[in-house]
């Protein structure tokens, strides 16, 4: 069974919607599952109080999730178009793996979620991808053989899936938004799969 991690970090709960769309789509495919896990939030200096991971939440995830994986799907809300800083601290940890290859070779996808439409996805997602490439894992994007990608007029990029939840973060995803996060956790564990 080729195991698919998800790592999520989620704020007002719709880039972890997301993640459980995407999970939906690696359990779709045969021979994979997915083990969804949260990374452990963290404080602003301007803003020390502490910052509660929801009960509700996956578990949060620890570096031997990394190396059990066959493949990676992390998700971020976009923060001034970059990823959250709780999931930048989380990869900052990874160095060993770095160091012994952990994650080489293995297929890896990104997501992000944002309040303003304009808010910066492509970039968000595109800066997941930096440190997965120094892991010398394959990147797997949305083609526009999807056909929700030329469809969507919310979110949705060919870098990865993408979610729009408007200015108040109470939009839910819509049926383009949710067919492109299901179809990349189906690319990402297909992918797994046949390696």
């Amino acid at each position: 069974m080729s195991e698919i991690l998800i790592l999520v970090h989620s704020v007002h709960g719709n880039t972890l919607k997301l993640a459980r769309e995407i999970a939906r789509g690696v359990e779709s495919v045969d021979g994979a599952a997915a083990r969804l896990r949260g990374v452990a939030p963290i404080t602003s200096a301007l803003d020390p109080k502490p910052v509660e991971w929801p009960d509700d939440g996956p578990a949060l995830a620890e570096n031997r999730d990394l190396a059990e994986c066959d493949g990676l799907i992390l998700g971020s809300p976009t923060r001034f178009g970059n990823m959250a800083s709780a999931l930048k601290f989380f990869l900052d940890g990874t160095g060993s793996e770095w160091f012994s290859g952990t994650l080489a070779g293995k297929p890896a996808g990104v997501f992000t979620s944002t309040s303003s439409l304009h808010g910066g996805q492509e970039s968000t997602l595109l800066s997941m991808m930096i440190p997965l490439l120094h892991h010398g894992m394959l990147i797997v994007g949305l083609p526009y053989t999807e056909k929700a990608l030329g469809q969507t007029a919310a979110g949705g990029t060919p870098y990865g899936a993408s979610h729009w939840s408007g200015p108040d973060s109470d939009r839910t995803a819509d049926s383009h938004e949710i067919a492109l996060a299901r179809a990349l956790g189906r690319r990402v564990a297909s992918l797994a799969v046949k390696l």
